[in-house]
């Protein structure tokens, strides 16, 4: 497939990604939205079905939507480097997309929130307890399972005597989003399990630009944890897979 090609189902992707991802946040966040109150365990549930939504959406471009499944790969000597540029651009692109539709989905509720100003966690993670390195231990541990799953997954294939043998790639996108759901009811209760840079980084922009009522500092400090962790943690996930014996 054409870089221009790649570069278009990425976008898309992400964009539906982002869009899902962050608007379930803001239905649980803010006050006049139905969602509000919902939880922990309704935005973990809505980022896994936004994985599948943009996955699936993105299947021609093999569905990356995330620059550390992209770096994972190209480590992994399935992706040739020449194509990760365009993978992270559209991945970013996409999710500043996504950012902005979520924004519009939720405009009014944006404008009548009784704490405008604690809004930026709609569109990107932050610490419970902050401390950049053990920040960045944790998301480099989310996301090596993400990517060590997704290179160490068996693959459904035939056997000699023609038996299907299925493994986890039979449940398609869905495999992957029941992992999201996973890494985050288990693993994200400290960062908010970003996993992703173009995630973090895309709406991150968003937020710092759109003309949000009151809002918050985009925590520009914090920005470059969720951006390392996750690269880190796809390069040693690409690494483990280079020497076992797959």
């Amino acid at each position: 497939m054409g870089s221009g090609s790649i570069f278009v189902w990425e976008v898309l992707g992400t964009a539906v990604l982002i869009l899902m991802g962050a608007g379930v946040v803001a239905n649980v966040t803010l006050k006049s939205a139905l969602g509000n109150s919902g939880g922990w365990l309704l935005i973990n549930f809505g980022w896994g079905f936004a994985v599948f939504a943009g996955a699936s959406i993105a299947a021609p471009s093999g569905a990356h939507l995330n620059p550390a499944v992209t770096l994972g790969l190209a480590v992994a000597d399935k992706l040739p480097w020449g194509q990760v540029p365009v993978y992270f651009a559209a991945q970013l692109v996409g999710a500043f997309i996504g950012a902005v539709l979520a924004w519009l989905t939720y405009k009014k509720q944006f404008d009548t929130h009784d704490d405008p100003a604690g809004t930026r966690g709609i569109f990107c993670t932050g610490p419970t307890v902050p401390s950049a390195p053990w920040n960045v231990v944790t998301e480099v541990i989310g996301t090596f399972v993400l990517v060590a799953w997704v290179l160490l997954s068996p693959a459904a294939k035939e056997t000699a005597d023609g038996v299907p043998q299925l493994g986890n790639s039979a449940l398609g996108y869905a495999g992957v989003a029941f992992v999201v759901i996973g890494i985050g009811n288990s693993l994200g209760g400290p960062t908010g399990y970003a996993i992703n840079p173009a995630r973090d980084l895309g709406p991150r922009i968003a937020y710092a630009v759109l003309p949000i009522r009151g809002k918050g500092s985009a925590e520009w400090g914090y920005a470059w944890v969720p951006v390392v962790g996750p690269l880190l943690g796809a390069v040693l996930a690409g690494l483990l897979y280079l020497v076992l014996p797959v």
